[in-house]
């Protein structure tokens, strides 16, 4: 398995859907997964360690772990199937006994975020689903993102991913879960 840091969000320049970018830890490899515009939020607002005035939903999650005595150990994202990211969350409770929860990748990175775990992939999905990165295309391109979020406030780059949604529908990181719920459930009951 190998540890995976998010890189950043970015839009597809073609579909213009939002992207979770995780790197692994030489800075030479990153896995794009395709989110929908809310997790997109989300995670932006965990990596700037963002606080709502109200919790949003991940920040409710994390209250609800803590206060039941469960503690996020890790995120393991372990499989691709049929173009979508299967990920389990895995748990210990007050007792020290294990659990492993199935979950959405983009949902289980906004809420390590949240609680400081760690995320792990595969090695198996990093060799099939990484993109080799330019490091000195990559720091441009941040430098670039770094000047646009200075000078964006977060009301525009919600207005801006709201209009995005609007404009172009595209496939979500699981159409599946939205018509068949059953259908992101793991296909066997071992543990990655």
């Amino acid at each position: 398995m190998v540890e995976m840091s998010v890189a950043g969000i970015a839009l597809d320049a073609a579909s213009r859907s939002p992207i979770v970018l995780l790197r692994d830890p030489s800075g030479r490899r990153q896995v794009p997964i395709w989110i929908d515009q809310a997790q997109a939020q989300n995670i932006l607002a965990g990596i700037n360690r963002e606080r709502s005035p109200r919790p949003l939903s991940h920040d409710l999650m994390a209250q609800l772990m803590a206060a039941g005595g469960l503690a996020l150990d890790r995120v393991i994202i372990h499989a691709i199937e049929d173009n979508t990211f299967r990920a389990v969350l895995k748990l210990t409770n007050a007792a020290e006994e294990a659990l492993e929860l199935d979950a959405r990748p983009s949902d289980a990175i906004a809420l390590a975020l949240r609680t400081g775990s760690s995320i792990w992939m595969l090695e198996e999905v990093v060799v099939d689903a990484s993109i080799p990165v330019d490091a000195e295309a990559d720091a441009v391109d941040q430098e670039d993102f770094r000047r646009f979020l200075d000078n964006t406030t977060p009301a525009a780059l919600i207005r801006h991913l709201r209009q995005t949604s609007k404009d172009d529908p595209a496939p979500t990181e699981s159409a599946a879960s939205e018509e068949d719920p059953e259908a992101d459930l793991p296909s066997d009951a071992g543990s990655p």
